[in-house]
């Protein structure tokens, strides 16, 4: 269904949208602080809210369809940015960058995302345009990211790579032992050095690339409207400051999160090959001709698929975050016992993934 929307409301939209955002951001330059748990609550309740009543405007002036693919997309983006938390958490902590300071190093974050998500959506939208058979390449790509998310290996390799970056950084830069509050460029003795803020920032940009290059194609499965895809990525980046400072410890827990996004991802790259067989244009398949028996997946299954899967991912987390220390408790009451009448325990925990 191809999107009909009078040009200026998009116009319009895009311009509200980005100064909420940049409003949004700049209130960490004029009153920094580390937001407590009730007012990150309240702001990202209010975004998700907002989210909402754009597609229940999207509803009345373009039909269903369009809303459908609105949420989808933007459920798909939100939580493939709360996977982008998790990194950032790893970030700030390897780097051990100060609390009062780590509002800034997200609003550089969600800045650098939002100038890669732009460029992207626009270079993705052209080539959509003007060469289908991308949604073979998309397709193939998201579900080999599936695999990768799932199943992601050993994390000393990546330690390794972090740390070949934060080497070469400070091979190639002048660098001072220690944070100036949130400056990148400090002066000791008179001279002038990098903080490792720069490290901070360059490992934030990195990430940021990374998430774009996945979640890019991901959309792009559900809807081939810029504007939808564009506005899906804006209403996802809202609220990601608070989101972050609301979960805190509660990303460690959701332990199974990832494998409900690789899910999603795997769902919408089998989605875009089949899509692309609707469509194909490609001579060494079918000769050139659309593979009829190709069906094409609703924008409401797509949208079920994702909420059903965040959901059931959440839950499982939180259901085996509860039942762990509950085994340790058992665990230590039995050891306890043991102890005061001089038995071994026989009490184990439960083995956990």
């Amino acid at each position: 269904m191809e999107l009909q929307l009078d040009p200026l409301f998009q116009t319009i939209t895009l311009v509200v949208l980005v100064v909420i955002l940049i409003a949004d951001l700049l209130i960490i330059l004029k009153r920094p602080h580390i937001p407590a748990p009730k007012e990150s609550t309240l702001w990202v309740v209010f975004y998700v809210t907002l989210a909402l009543i754009f597609a229940g405007v999207l509803w009345i002036v373009a039909g269903g369809e369009v809303a459908g693919q609105f949420v989808a997309g933007w459920l798909t983006e939100y939580s493939l940015s709360i996977d982008n938390l998790f990194v950032f958490v790893l970030i700030m902590g390897q780097f051990a960058v100060p609390r009062r300071y780590q509002q800034e190093v997200l609003m550089v974050g969600i800045i650098i995302a939002l100038v890669l998500r732009g460029a992207f959506i626009l270079v993705g939208a052209t080539i959509i345009e003007n060469f289908s058979p991308i949604f073979y390449l998309f397709g193939l790509f998201l579900i080999y990211t599936a695999i990768r998310q799932a199943f992601p290996g050993d994390d000393d390799d990546d330690a390794q790579k972090e740390n070949l970056i934060v080497r070469t950084l400070r091979r190639v830069l002048p660098m001072s032992d220690s944070y100036d509050g949130k400056k990148v460029i400090t002066r000791v003795n008179g001279k002038k050095l990098f903080t490792p803020m720069i490290i901070v920032f360059v490992a934030i940009g990195v990430t940021d690339l990374l998430f774009a290059i996945d979640s890019i194609p991901a959309i792009f499965g559900i809807t081939q409207s810029p504007f939808i895809v564009f506005t899906a990525n804006l209403f996802a980046l809202m609220g990601l400051r608070q989101l972050y400072f609301l979960l805190g410890d509660l990303l460690d827990r959701l332990k199974y999160l990832h494998f409900g996004i690789a899910f999603i991802l795997a769902f919408i790259g089998v989605k875009l090959i089949l899509h692309a067989m609707h469509v194909n244009e490609l001579p060494f398949i079918n000769g050139g001709e659309p593979i009829e028996w190709a069906p094409e997946i609703s924008t409401w299954v797509s949208l079920a698929v994702i909420l059903v899967s965040m959901a059931v991912a959440t839950i499982a987390s939180l259901v085996a975050a509860r039942r762990e220390p509950s085994a340790e408790g058992r665990q230590d009451a039995a050891a306890r016992v043991a102890d005061e009448k001089g038995t071994p325990s026989t009490v184990e925990a439960p083995d956990r993934d």
